[in-house]
């Protein structure tokens, strides 16, 4: 039986076991002969029961095995070895590979891998049903499935509610905010402070404006503490009261009368003197500087010294980077602060800071006519006193004032700044010392009668040099007073490009177009896709057209037709444009200066491959961008 044990100990084994077997009742040539036979040969033994022979020996290495099918016994044996029933029927069922692999010819042994044959598979030793069941109600076992279930419902329990947690304490994508109101625009541009009256409020409603501009006498500049003047200003201020109108005040600072206490203490005091160009105990001019715009020097005698003044007579230059200047100018704009002012415009700004060189100025090498001689102010390029390296960051020292005086206050320009990147900040060269530029002349070019160049170049040249991004202000008083173009037409064109319009209430943009239509453009200015969008020009000379939109909101495509005369959109109409968009506004005189075929109405469906575009006017049309599959 301890073979059978043996036997029945490989057979549940893994599916091949190899074992190293002595062969002491075999010969070593025999052992040799089988250890030289291929390694892939297999002989096929039967089991020989135990209890058949007599007096076996304890000792498995004694045990005989029979070859099958090529020893054959004729003294019966087999059949004894094959019976008929019991547990030598059941062993005889059994049938084991057994393999003979080559092992060490020195020694002469041989391995034995014995598997199972005909299909034959290992018992199954796991526990049964009965046996597990003996565990069910026991009271180690029943505490750890409560353990366990404890533990799952808890850890489950403890993901909801951190996953809870996680969506409540998580930073929100905070929504755009809405522009500043100086952004929203547009602004009414008044002329003096002196001359404000109460008609005004009604002037800037009818623009729908968001501030009213006013310019103050560049002689009051630094007589704001006066009772007068501060009166003047509080007088202002008060005709706004309870509107959605803010004051603004164009100011002129960079020069003081020669009666000003800026002056005075200069004239006392020689440490003073630093805020303006002044050359002490001199008998001969500094240099060749002359008047802006004039034919004479630029130079004043006081005392025994000269003082440049550029610009009126009797009114000195200042040096806007000087430290004095700075304390001065900066009271001024916080005062006005306080009297109820939430935006300045400065004039002058090229001027701010002044060559401390004084170095003559050079020949123009482009002057402005070929009359001019070496008397006249546009002969020279006037490098030395305007546009100085360093400008930006003066504007940005006035700018922090402003702001610290009141967040919803804003400073810019009252001019176009020409020469932009000196606008800008020497540690941020992308970023302007003032809050609004103006810049460029597409205002003009838009409205001439025949537009020298693309409209379309014009315009991408000029958002590309003030940097892409900027929020200019649009000079409404440039157009040309003759303009063949619908004034109402230039307006929503211009009022829909990234910055705000500026409109002057003497110029044709306010005395040519109505009401209405200035509220058409501020709703359209409220939308997302303006205050937030992104700007795309579209190509399609003569025409000129772009598009404004957010992702999620409706956009605005814009056209512009220059011509005299009835112009096809032939646009190269990207993907994600549709064919066909609805008309949200178009100019007063559109369709009065169109045939009957090519008119349109206000939500009306227009299939931009055979839009044609009336002469001298505008059309905006809402679509919703198509979703590339």
């Amino acid at each position: 039986m301890k073979l059978f044990s043996r036997l029945n100990i490989f057979g549940r084994g893994a599916s091949k076991s190899s074992v190293t077997l002595p062969a002491p009742g075999v010969s070593d040539s025999t052992i040799n002969a089988a250890a030289e036979g291929p390694s892939d040969s297999t002989e096929v033994y039967k089991t020989i029961a135990e209890d058949t022979f007599v007096g076996a020996s304890s000792n498995p290495a004694k045990v005989d095995m029979v070859q099958d099918e090529k020893v054959a016994h004729t003294d019966g044996a087999d059949e004894q070895m094959l019976g008929s029933n019991g547990v030598e029927d059941k062993l005889a069922e059994r049938r084991d590979e057994v393999k003979f692999i080559k092992g060490d010819h020195q020694n002469g042994d041989a391995k034995i891998d014995i598997g199972t044959v005909n299909g034959g598979k290992p018992a199954f030793t796991g526990m049964s049903k009965e046996e597990l069941m003996k565990y069910a109600n026991d009271p180690f076992w029943v505490r750890l499935r409560w353990i366990f279930f404890v533990c799952f419902w808890a850890i489950w329990v403890g993901m909801l509610v951190g996953a809870i947690l996680i969506i409540i304490g998580a930073p929100k994508c905070a929504a755009p905010q809405p522009l500043p109101w100086f952004k929203r625009g547009p602004h009414a541009k008044f002329a003096s402070v002196d001359t404000c009256k109460p008609e005004d409020v009604q002037v800037a409603k009818k623009l729908v404006s968001a501030g009213a501009i006013y310019e103050l006498p560049a002689a009051l500049t630094y007589d704001v503490k006066k009772p007068e003047v501060e009166e003047k200003i509080k007088h202002l201020v008060a005709l706004y009261q309870g509107s959605d109108t803010r004051v603004i005040l164009d100011l002129t600072p960079n020069y003081a009368a020669k009666d000003s206490q800026l002056v005075q203490d200069a004239i006392a005091n020689p440490e003073k003197r630093s805020a303006f160009a002044w050359v002490s105990s001199s008998t001969s001019l500094p240099n060749n500087w002359l008047k802006v715009g004039g034919n004479r020097s630029a130079w004043e005698k006081v005392g025994d010294s000269y003082v440049l003044s550029q610009f009126e007579d009797g009114y000195y230059d200042l040096k806007m980077n000087s430290t004095i200047v700075r304390n001065e100018f900066g009271d001024v704009l916080k005062h006005l602060v306080t009297l109820g002012v939430r935006g300045f415009r400065l004039k002058n700004t090229k001027f701010f800071v002044l060559s401390d060189g004084l170095e003559d100025e050079l020949i123009s090498a482009s002057p402005k006519a070929f009359s001019l001689g070496p008397n006249d102010y546009g002969f020279f390029d006037h490098t030395q006193t305007t546009f100085q390296s360093g400008l930006g960051d003066v504007l940005y020292d006035y700018l922090s004032i402003v702001k610290n005086a009141s967040d919803e206050a804003f400073f810019s320009v009252a001019e176009d700044i020409i020469q932009q990147q000196v606008y800008k900040l020497s540690k941020a060269p992308k970023a302007y010392g003032i809050d609004l530029p103006m810049y460029g002349d597409f205002v003009k070019a838009l409205s001439k009668s025949k537009p020298d160049n693309s409209l379309n170049k014009h315009l991408n040249n000029t958002l590309l040099q003030a940097d892409e991004g900027s929020w200019l202000q649009w000079n409404f008083a440039d157009v040309y007073v003759d303009t063949p173009q619908d004034p109402s037409a230039l307006a929503m064109f211009l009022s829909l490009l990234p910055g705000v319009p500026v409109v002057a209430v003497d110029a044709v943009e306010y005395q040519n177009v109505t009401e209405e239509t200035y509220r058409q453009i501020t709703s359209l200015r409220k939308t997302a896709s303006f205050m937030h969008g992104e700007l795309t020009l579209y190509q399609a000379d003569p025409l000129v057209a772009f598009s404004r939109i957010k992702s999620g909101n409706p956009g605005y495509f814009v056209i512009f037709n220059p011509t005299e005369l009835p112009q096809a959109s032939n646009f190269t109409i990207p993907n994600n444009l549709p064919d066909k968009m609805t008309v949200s506004y178009f100019s007063e005189q559109y369709n009065n200066n169109m045939e009957n075929s090519g008119k349109v109405a206000h939500a009306g469906r227009v299939n931009l491959k055979e839009l044609r575009v009336a002469p001298h006017s505008s059309i905006i049309l809402t679509y919703v961008p198509v979703v590339a599959e």
